[in-house]
């Protein structure tokens, strides 16, 4: 079951319900789902995707998903979980652009990583990021993450594969 984590200005938790719409804004705003998988979704897949974080993620505790609140807001979304193209676990995390530009990215990613190595046990760490992401990519840097490869895209575009080893 997915736990409660705490940083000096966020609170991740479990979704609820009544999250639905503050999820798919967070994923419909452009600025924000350009960056995560294939890119933008129409609404109706956004929503699919938010019921899928109850039926699957957490009725079969198959990783741990977070809305990331501040101040009882919610600002984001976080994900730790298994990935075959990396073969590792991987941080997935978003911020809607009202909280760029404050560290909270930073903060977030960072209690991720802890909660991998702490909690989960995890001896690495991995993190994708669009080559353009040059934001994210600082973060990562920022926190302790190197450039082991690059992914070559269908669509022409790089993803860069980054680790972060429990050593730091």
């Amino acid at each position: 079951m997915t736990p409660t984590l705490y940083t000096k200005r966020l609170v991740l938790e479990p979704y609820v319900p009544e999250d639905e719409e503050s999820f798919v804004a967070l994923f419909q705003d452009e600025r924000v789902s350009r960056w995560m998988g294939e890119g933008p979704s129409p609404e109706e897949e956004d929503r699919a995707l938010f019921g899928r974080v109850f039926t699957k993620v957490y009725a079969r505790d198959l990783f741990d998903v977070w809305a990331v609140r501040r101040d009882g807001v919610h600002v984001g979304h976080a994900e730790i979980k298994p990935t075959d193209a990396v073969g590792g676990h991987e941080i997935i995390y978003a911020l809607a652009p009202a909280a760029w530009g404050s560290g909270l990215g930073t903060e977030l990613a960072e209690a991720i990583v802890a909660y991998g190595f702490e909690t989960l046990g995890l001896a690495e760490v991995f993190a994708t990021v669009a080559a353009e992401n040059l934001v994210s990519l600082a973060v990562l840097e920022k926190i302790g993450f190197r450039h082991v490869r690059d992914i070559e895209e269908d669509d022409g575009g790089t993803t860069r594969v980054l680790i972060r080893t429990s050593a730091l």
